[in-house]
């Protein structure tokens, strides 16, 4: 009997390197960096807006310093209803032009108890054009004001 041909260990293939990585690691790189732009650019909107509700909410507290000592709110209201102006202007321009009815019922917005057009609200149509108002009236109406701001903040640099 003649002796064969000898038989050798298998050699095992060398280990795979961690670089460049199989595309599935690179797929999920790619997910994971656009999770993180979309969470940065709504983290910094978010943040935008909290700024600028801020401010608004800082310049109706100088308006109601200034004119904390009057018993009158004739001016307050009057100060009051420019701020949502210039706040709905920055928001949507051609409202910031409307007045009377048209006015308080932008303000309302999507809310069915329309608090500026049938509530305490509805004194800022008229506020810049009379002379004396009751400050009870601007205080009813002054949470809808802030509330107002501040949807209009998240809507101005939305």
């Amino acid at each position: 009997m003649s002796a064969g041909p000898s038989l050798r260990d298998i050699h095992l293939p060398a280990e795979p390197h961690w670089w460049p990585p199989a595309p599935g690691w690179w797929l999920l790189a790619a997910v994971l960096l656009v999770l993180l732009a979309v969470a940065l650019r709504y983290g910094l909107r978010a943040r935008r807006r909290r700024r600028h509700a801020r401010q608004l909410d800082a310049l109706v507290q100088a308006e109601l310093a200034r004119h904390d000592d009057h018993a009158d709110g004739a001016a307050l209201a009057a100060a009051l209803s420019q701020l949502l102006r210039r706040a709905a202007r920055a928001s949507e321009p051609r409202a910031a032009a409307l007045d009377g009815d048209a006015w308080l019922h932008w303000l309302d917005g999507n809310d069915p108890a329309q608090p500026f057009s049938h509530g305490p609200g509805r004194i800022l149509a008229g506020a810049p054009y009379q002379r004396t108002l009751p400050r009870a009236a601007v205080d009813a109406a002054l949470p809808l004001v802030r509330a107002r701001l501040r949807s209009l903040a998240g809507v101005a640099h939305g």
